[in-house]
């Protein structure tokens, strides 16, 4: 079909990239645009077949994922690229350096290079490709497939109906329910608490390097991230925003200038003490399926700061965060939710808007104004 999302598989192993293909031509809205075994295959393959995505392995011979980002750097090419590579769970650097030449996103294969039991992961990626080929195909004045076309081609192929799953194709919003009644209203902004998840680290970096440099109130953050990367991606963040970025460890400060970004596999919950807040890391249970939980993040601050609190959800699959943003409300926090034309995914954001949790939406090239305007004003 003309308005599917068509992926360029790049890996050097036959076995994977018939495993990935196979996986994105049983997705409905999905089609394999070509496969190449390098990055320099790659490269020559792109103005034919002018994917809307690219599926990139790291470790590949002649010109490796990292060699092919650069160049598509030095070219101007702006097709998205989600990393699948083994090297990603050994080299939490490696990987955000991908994610600083351009990468969009990452996946861990889950078992090295050549990995036959692929197919675990495969939401994930279909996800993924799908929002970020769908947000690209969408820029560019393209058509992605109308919900209704989604559905048949899905009853066709006897698929799940990922729309509904992942939030991926999403018709116009119904309109926000009638807000939560609120215990009180809104003071003076203490604390900033946000959820991300598909399309943050590109987010993230955006809204950060943008951010006042003389903010005071503090961030608390819960980004979707496996464990043992989300310590480069805070040195990543740390290294373009005017604030200090750091991964959270326990007991850690929530200080005037500091930004503290969730351990991947740990639940972020905050304590407010007379000498000030801190951070406290857990292993409880998924909450909306994830560790760290935006949801948890965001019922902590509103029991611990109560209308001291600005909520801000954004783009991300699923539900995370929807909820609990309605808690921050009903004590009296302000919200902020990122609009659906700036959100690779607008899930996580829609969820908490159709609930009547968010305030006000925003684009993302405004969220940084936004985020300091309404924490910086006296209440």
């Amino acid at each position: 079909m003309a308005d599917e999302i068509s992926v360029l598989v790049v890996d050097d192993s036959a076995l994977m990239r018939n495993l990935i293909g196979r996986m994105i031509e049983d997705t409905p809205g999905l089609t394999v645009a070509e496969k190449a075994m390098n990055g320099n295959f790659a490269l020559q393959k792109i103005p034919r077949v002018e994917p809307d995505v690219i599926c990139l392995d790291l470790e590949m011979p002649e010109m490796n994922g990292i060699e092919f980002l650069k160049e598509r750097k030095n070219r101007g090419i702006d097709i998205p690229v989600v990393i699948l590579s083994s090297v990603a769970a050994r080299g939490a650097a490696i990987t955000m350096e991908a994610l600083s030449l351009g990468a969009s996103d990452f996946i861990q294969k889950p078992s090295g290079s050549v990995s036959e039991d692929i197919h675990v992961v495969k939401d994930t990626l279909v996800s993924k490709l799908m929002g970020y080929g769908g947000a690209y195909r969408k820029s560019k004045g393209k058509k992605i497939l109308a919900p209704a076309d989604y559905q048949q081609k899905a009853k066709e192929t006897k698929n799940i109906d990922l729309a509904v799953h992942f939030n991926l194709i999403s018709e116009t919003p119904t309109g926000p329910a009638q807000p939560p009644t609120r215990t009180r209203n809104p003071a003076t902004t203490e604390i900033i608490a946000i959820g991300i998840s598909t399309g943050g680290p590109d987010a993230l970096r955006v809204v950060f390097s943008n951010i006042d440099a003389d903010l005071k109130v503090p961030i608390v953050v819960v980004q979707h991230m496996p464990a043992g990367f989300t310590n480069e991606f805070a040195k990543s963040l740390d290294r373009i925003c005017p604030l200090d970025v750091k991964e959270a460890e326990e007991g850690d400060e929530i200080r005037p200038g500091r930004i503290l970004i969730a351990q991947g596999n740990k639940h972020l919950e905050v304590e407010r003490k007379v000498s000030g807040g801190i951070v406290h890391l857990s292993d409880a249970p998924l909450v909306s399926g994830h560790r760290p939980s935006a949801d948890v993040l965001f019922a902590s601050v509103a029991m611990a700061y109560t209308n001291h609190v600005l909520g801000v959800i954004m783009t991300g699959m699923g539900r995370d965060g929807a909820q609990h943003l309605g808690t921050v409300y009903k004590e009296g926090g302000m919200t902020l939710g990122q609009d659906e034309k700036s959100a690779i995914v607008y899930g996580m954001p829609r969820v908490a808007y159709e609930l009547g949790h968010v305030m006000e939406q925003v684009s993302l090239d405004n969220m940084a104004r936004r985020i300091c305007d309404v924490a910086k004003q006296s209440r």
